[in-house]
């Protein structure tokens, strides 16, 4: 069972049983103008590609696209404070300056464990659906 408790992630085989103990961090790129959908596919290939790398290393990253009208961002999750001092952030970065886009990135910042006044009810693998 997985489970997100004050910001770190528990992982457990039985119950009382942690296995493990990760603190998240999150930080994002919001790059002005947008960007087009079609002008962003090695973006998309390295966000998969490291995904896949830290799955692998038994890490946590995850990275998303998200297109607005006003704004493309890249949201990023990581269970590595040192935030953008990896190879996956130069690449992405560099691919950012060879399409000429403008961008500012946030400093990783928590994942808080719970929302104020409610507690984190999510629990993982399970959908809810007994799947």
């Amino acid at each position: 069972m997985r489970a997100l408790h004050a910001g770190r992630f528990v992982v457990s085989g039985h119950p009382g049983e942690e296995l493990a103990v990760k603190d998240l961090w999150a930080y994002a790129y919001k790059i002005v103008p947008p960007q087009p959908s079609q002008k962003l596919g090695t973006i998309r290939t390295l966000l998969k590609d490291e995904a896949s790398t830290a799955q692998g290393g038994a890490r946590t990253w995850s990275g998303r696209l998200v297109l607005e009208p006003d704004a493309t961002h890249i949201l990023i999750v990581s269970d590595d404070v040192r935030g953008r001092d990896h190879p996956i952030n130069r690449q992405l970065e560099a691919e950012l300056r060879r399409l000429d886009a403008s961008y500012v990135v946030t400093e990783p910042l928590a994942v808080a464990g719970h929302a104020e006044g409610a507690e984190w009810l999510a629990t993982y693998p399970s959908n809810g659906n007994g799947l």
